[in-house]
């Protein structure tokens, strides 16, 4: 399966924004404290358009977006956030989560030394995919987000 991965164009936000909302639903994450109440989820175009915030989407051969990933200032000197990545069911596996990180990662290199995330504990799947691309679980958020029901931290250092 061939993948094209590009930064996300207003045409795209109600389209990725569908994508995470059927994620939240599929691991019962639609409620407050999650991405589910983001008042940016429709907006990614807009919100992610600097150097330090950027969206990506993967669309498959047939120009059909079938997920995304994003860096965001966490506010924290030097650290990013790795935010809303999400696919849909049927390209799991497929290693476009693996091309979406890779991507993500690469571009925070240039402006952060370390990127943070927050998931969700019946995530178990995701927290595999994080930690075997370096990400380390904590304790402790780094701050205080308005993801509060996300009880599951990582950060990973960017060399």
């Amino acid at each position: 399966m061939e993948f094209l991965i590009r930064e996300i164009e207003k045409d795209d936000d109600k389209e990725i924004e569908k994508i995470i909302r059927d994620c939240l639903v599929e691991f019962e994450a639609n409620h407050d404290g999650t991405a589910w109440t983001d008042p940016n989820l429709g907006r990614f175009s807009e919100i992610y358009n600097s150097d330090k915030d950027k969206y990506w989407i993967a669309q498959d051969s047939d120009g059909k977006i079938v997920g995304g990933v994003g860096i965001g200032n966490l506010g924290v000197d030097g650290v990013c956030e790795l935010q809303k990545m999400y696919c849909i069911p049927k390209v799991r596996g497929t290693g476009i989560a693996q091309k979406l990180i890779d991507t993500a990662l690469e571009y925070a290199k240039n402006y952060y030394n370390k990127c943070y995330l927050e998931t969700l504990d019946n995530m178990v799947q995701a927290q595999r995919f994080y930690e075997k691309n370096g990400f380390v679980r904590i304790k402790k958020p780094l701050v205080v987000t308005e993801h509060f029901a996300c009880d599951v931290r990582y950060i990973k250092e960017l060399i």
